[in-house]
């Protein structure tokens, strides 16, 4: 099957993407978004894992993976998609992609508990709840802690 003309390629991001991404994790997550520095140590550190989807030249989504080869572990550290090109599968090519690139037998990853959406797609996707982290976030909502073994 051909790859359409506006479809995105998911693609290594770098340093170099660093702009796009920061503006990118900040349309996406607002008051939860990463502090700059975060964004740009995800780009660079050699054990992360940056993807980008780019469609007609703009990136259009990313995702960030930190493995802990110690631990057999990957982390899902940061995805997002931006809000014009929800809704068309790229959280999902994305999500695979870094779960082979991450290649760690086991995967985990933190959502909200109230975003039905991620929860959806992660449990659509093979994860399993693994816990909750009471007061995650800086309104003090929870965290559901998932975990997939590949």
């Amino acid at each position: 099957m051909a790859q359409e003309a506006d479809e995105p390629t998911i693609q290594a991001a770098t340093w170099r993407d660093f702009r796009h991404v920061l503006l990118l994790e900040r349309a996406c997550f607002e008051g939860d978004a990463w502090p700059w520095v975060d964004i740009l140590a995800a780009l660079t550190f050699p054990e992360t894992v940056p993807l980008k989807a780019v469609r007609a030249g703009r990136i259009v989504g990313f995702v960030i993976g930190d493995r802990r080869r110690r631990e057999g572990l990957g982390w899902i550290a940061s995805i997002g998609v931006h809000p014009d090109v929800r809704r068309r599968g790229l959280a999902r090519r994305l999500l695979r992609a870094c779960e082979v690139s991450l290649g760690t037998p086991r995967i985990r990853l933190t959502l909200r508990a109230s975003n039905t959406a991620a929860l959806q797609l992660y449990q659509s996707s093979g994860y399993i709840d693994a816990g909750r982290w009471s007061r995650y976030y800086r309104d003090g909502e929870d965290a559901i802690l998932m975990e997939k073994t590949l």
